[in-house]
């Protein structure tokens, strides 16, 4: 049935949590919590009961924790989503990167530590992530995602009507496409409804010299994808935005600088940017670039936030363009909302190239089908193929 909610099982050892995580899941008609649980034990006996379509899971809890349950999870072979909740503590953000590692699908922060009686400050943050990887988990399985009413559906800039949010839905899937870089083309029927508009760069693509990447819900998994499957010899700095929160990035840095082929790191202010360096923009800061004549470095800054985020793709594809203009590759992926979008634009204008994840393999078909829509990806690619499409760029656009 169409209409049939998204079931979420709730998975925390404090019986407040529970109540007040049920509550905000509750409270939108396309997602209903089937059941809780105190414990990860608890929760492996009530999965093949309640045939949950997502998790959202506590990490500190007694008898078996969120790693133990993630770690038992994948041994016997559930692939039920789980959606990490996380600690504020800067201590945390080890753990929570482990939990990535194991196949947790994303994490968001309690506000306020264990007990986050203000857990509702997040709300709209954990039903966008709840509505966008439990309904990715029901299609795969076969069966229809619930329809979301005018009141409670996303705007196209990913607002919730008469709600400061930045939510989108995701939508079902299409191919990627092949067409040439600069050649923008449909990447399915949903997306073609929308004819985007047809713009002439100012300049052909030149040498490559740097590529930088947008990304936000859904990012974690894909960025590691991405950078596990890049040319060791790729030989041109990489510059990442990625929304997630301070304290978070450090260990999010690491945990990519151990399966990339590339040296990973949080970037720092002044850093050097430079061939087969990947900076990875702190939670809070923006992240720019200077080139000069005899080197190019990173500037981070704490100027207001640019679409609702700190850092923002668009600052730094605004920068990128300035500085780097027709010698720039950009890659907008997925994400709710629209960060990046309209500055991807600008470097598409200066020549540069494009490519936008595509639908069927977004999470949140958000950011990138915003770009799209207004003829700035000159590429749409799937996330499987996005590497490989990366490496062959930079070989193409070498000197």
């Amino acid at each position: 049935m169409s209409n049939e909610p998204l079931s979420v099982l709730v998975v925390d050892d404090s019986a407040l949590m529970r109540n007040l995580i049920s509550r905000i899941i509750n409270s939108v008609p396309d997602l209903t919590v089937c059941g809780t649980a105190m414990n990860g034990a608890f929760a492996l006996q009530k999965i093949p009961r309640l045939n949950p379509d997502i998790l959202v899971l506590d990490i500190e809890m007694p008898e078996m924790n969120g790693l133990e349950f993630l770690t038992e999870r994948r041994e016997r072979g559930i692939t039920v989503p789980v959606i990490i909740l996380s600690s504020m503590a800067k201590s945390g953000a080890q753990i929570t990167m482990d939990a990535l590692s194991l196949g947790a699908s994303d994490f968001l922060m309690k506000p306020s530590g264990s007990i986050s009686e203000d857990i509702h400050t997040v709300g709209d943050q954990l039903i966008g992530m709840v509505r966008a990887y439990g309904g990715e988990y029901r299609r795969h399985q076969g069966g229809a995602v619930p329809t979301i009413s005018d009141k409670h559906k996303p705007t196209h800039d990913g607002a919730v009507p008469g709600k400061a949010l930045d939510i989108e839905t995701p939508k079902p899937g299409s191919a990627s496409s092949t067409a040439a870089a600069q050649s923008v083309t449909a990447p399915s029927a949903a997306a073609a409804r929308i004819v985007p508009e047809k713009i002439k760069p100012e300049a052909a693509p030149g040498v490559l010299e740097i590529i930088a990447i947008g990304i936000s819900t859904g990012g974690p998994n894909a960025l590691r994808k991405v950078l596990a499957d890049i040319d060791a010899d790729l030989n041109l700095p990489i510059i990442v935005v990625q929304h997630m929160p301070p304290g978070f990035t450090t260990e999010f840095a690491k945990s990519l600088n151990r399966l990339s082929p590339l040296e990973v790191k949080e970037a720092e202010e002044g850093d050097l940017i430079k061939p087969g360096r990947v900076l990875i923009a702190p939670g809070n800061k923006h992240i720019t670039v200077e080139k000069k004549r005899l080197a190019a470095t990173a500037h981070l800054n704490d100027d207001p936030p640019r679409n609702g985020h700190r850092p923002s793709a668009d600052v730094l594809f605004a920068s990128v363009a300035e500085h780097y203009g027709n010698r720039s590759l950009a890659v907008i992926m997925t994400g709710m909302g629209r960060d990046g979008a309209e500055e991807l634009g600008t470097i598409y204008r200066k020549g540069g190239i494009t490519l936008g994840q595509d639908e069927a393999s977004s999470i949140v078909y958000g950011m990138p089908r915003v770009a799209f829509e207004r003829g700035f990806v000159g590429r749409q690619v799937a996330l499987d193929d996005m590497a490989k499409t990366i490496n062959q760029i930079a070989k193409e656009r070498r000197e």
